[in-house]
């Protein structure tokens, strides 16, 4: 496989899913454009990413940044990886307000990544999405949608479809005037006519869900 770019043309998927999607295309009209990530281009480290995400979930984001605060606070770092994680025992992580299945999964994390079983970023650039998903997933508390919204907002893939995202199939359900949400399988089979700009089509769907609801800003998608 050759070297992914980081980020894509976003002119072009506009254009492109204009062409192939009347109804859609009705919407990015009234919407506007979508600017392109900022973070396409800045290096991260993905174990990092996955650990804030873990420590993110099921946790309004101010609740789920204090126990951040507190865990970088307690390693000394502001990177979360396995040599950082390892400076605090199971105790200390959890009077920072860890959960016990989250700190499980912090701890697998660190233990795939002194084992070399996680990709890096530059090995990263090398792999296919699906590749990506299944070198990542097996860790605990990491799933599919964890992994597509770091291909997404991270390393910029263009052709990413979050099929079991709740803001993703809420969007098509009123781009398609639907009176039952799609599910993740019709989401599938409605998204091919968007390939291969299927991520910058999920931002659309997910403008347009917010839209429903009245909420003036749009919903942050991925880890920080």
């Amino acid at each position: 496989m050759p070297r992914q770019a980081r980020g894509f043309d976003t002119d072009a998927a506009r254009a492109w899913l204009a062409r192939r999607d009347r109804k859609l295309g009705a919407w990015m009209r009234r919407i506007g454009p979508i600017d392109a990530d900022p973070r396409w281009k800045k290096r991260f480290d993905p174990v990092d990413a996955l650990a804030r995400a873990i420590l993110f979930q099921q946790l309004s984001g101010k609740a789920a940044a204090t126990i951040v605060g507190r865990v970088e606070a307690a390693i000394g770092s502001a990177r979360l990886h396995c040599d950082t994680l390892g400076r605090c025992d199971d105790a200390a992580l959890r009077a920072c307000g860890v959960s016990g299945n989250k700190l499980l999964a912090l701890r697998d994390l660190a233990r795939r990544e002194a084992a070399g079983e996680l990709p890096g970023l530059r090995r990263m650039a090398w792999m296919e999405d699906a590749a990506i998903v299944e070198a990542l997933v097996p860790t605990r508390g990491i799933g599919r949608w964890t992994v597509e919204m770091m291909l997404m907002f991270r390393l910029g893939r263009p052709d990413i479809l979050p099929i079991d995202d709740l803001g993703v199939r809420k969007g098509l359900q009123r781009v398609d005037g639907l009176e039952t949400m799609p599910t993740p399988m019709q989401l599938a089979g409605r998204g091919e006519r968007w390939g291969p700009f299927r991520t910058y089509a999920s931002l659309y769907l997910w403008r347009i869900a917010d839209d429903t609801t009245g909420t003036k800003s749009a919903t942050p998608r991925s880890q920080e």
